[in-house]
């Protein structure tokens, strides 16, 4: 890439209060704790890093089969596999900050008290920022996700945000029914940032063996299958959420993160203009781990292209207000 390509193009957004030299973030589960793939890409071109999805204590993970293959994307079904929360603070989390962008650890729970508990120690461990996964089973509701009711919502959000003191980005579930009301009590209850959506709960059968193809029957679905239905959703929640808004003299108080089947800067550009400020990519760097540094430099060239100096100029303006 020429050295003076896009020199003049400020790709440089504002989270929660959180500079970052470009929206790019490498989305959870996806990108192990960037260590892996720093022998790859250039890592340190990105805005933030994703964790794994965090618990308070370790976890095997899933038995049988994770990952399945679907026209235009995947189902995973990992069942969040991580050392805990004590040993990614002694041992990755230190790794991770010497690579240079965001590292925005993702924090999963079984329970409230869990939750409340590894926020905690995330916190006193000085982290920049926080992800809150509201996907997984509130127990105590009888294995419903957090994610999928305001209440719900406002309760686990309320208590991590007592706890956690920098800014706290909550990811919503896309399997909820109304998502926006989710967002509206998220918002409410403190947090600094949303990011969505999480996976798709789907489901496939093994027709050899004539049973489903996971032992836990539904996984989740990602790729670029599902990405019309994060912007939708993107869009629902930009014009639903006042804080969430754009509005062309200011950034909007509450910002979005979009993710979901992202694979090109033609996609990040579509995901901009419907009103998100950063970007998590994920899938798309199992098949070809340059992708996060090639939606950048495609970003540069459209923005070059168009007559732009900044993605401000382009955020939200597919999502017009009356």
């Amino acid at each position: 890439m020429n050295k003076d390509h896009g020199k003049n193009i400020d790709l440089s957004v504002n989270l929660a209060g959180i500079q970052l030299s470009n929206p790019i973030i490498a989305a959870s589960g996806t990108f192990g704790y960037g260590l892996e793939y720093s022998g790859i890409i250039t890592i340190s071109r990105l805005g933030g890093i994703c964790s794994k999805g965090l618990t308070l204590e370790a976890r095997p993970g899933n038995k049988g089969r994770r990952v399945f293959e679907t026209p235009s994307g995947m189902m995973n079904s990992v069942g969040l596999e991580n050392p805990g929360i004590p040993h990614f603070i002694n041992h990755e989390l230190p790794q991770m900050k010497a690579l240079g962008p965001l590292i925005v650890p993702n924090l999963s729970g079984s329970s409230l008290e869990n939750y409340v508990e590894g926020a905690r120690l995330l916190n006193e461990a000085g982290v920049d920022c926080l992800e809150l996964n509201i996907s997984c089973p509130n127990v105590k509701a009888g294995g419903m996700a957090w994610g999928m009711d305001a209440k719900a919502a406002e309760t686990i959000t309320v208590a991590v945000r007592k706890v956690f003191h920098k800014p706290l980005i909550v990811k919503l579930s896309p399997n909820a029914p109304y998502i926006v009301d989710v967002a509206k009590a998220c918002v409410s209850s403190g947090a600094d940032a949303l990011s969505l959506i999480n996976t798709v709960q789907a489901f496939a059968v093994d027709i050899e063996k004539g049973k489903p193809v996971f032992e836990n029957q539904t996984a989740g679905l990602s790729g670029p299958a599902i990405r019309p239905i994060a912007l939708r959703l993107l869009r629902d929640i930009i014009r639903g959420v006042p804080e969430c808004r754009i509005d062309k003299n200011k950034s909007p108080r509450i910002p979005v993160i979009g993710l979901g089947g992202i694979q090109s800067w033609h996609d990040a550009i579509e995901f901009i203009m419907t009103g998100a400020t950063a970007l998590q990519i994920g899938t798309a760097t199992f098949a070809d781990p340059d992708t996060l540094e090639a939606v950048i430099d495609g970003m540069l060239t459209f923005l070059q292209r168009k007559g732009y100096t900044s993605l401000a100029e382009i955020r939200g303006i597919a999502v017009l207000y009356d």
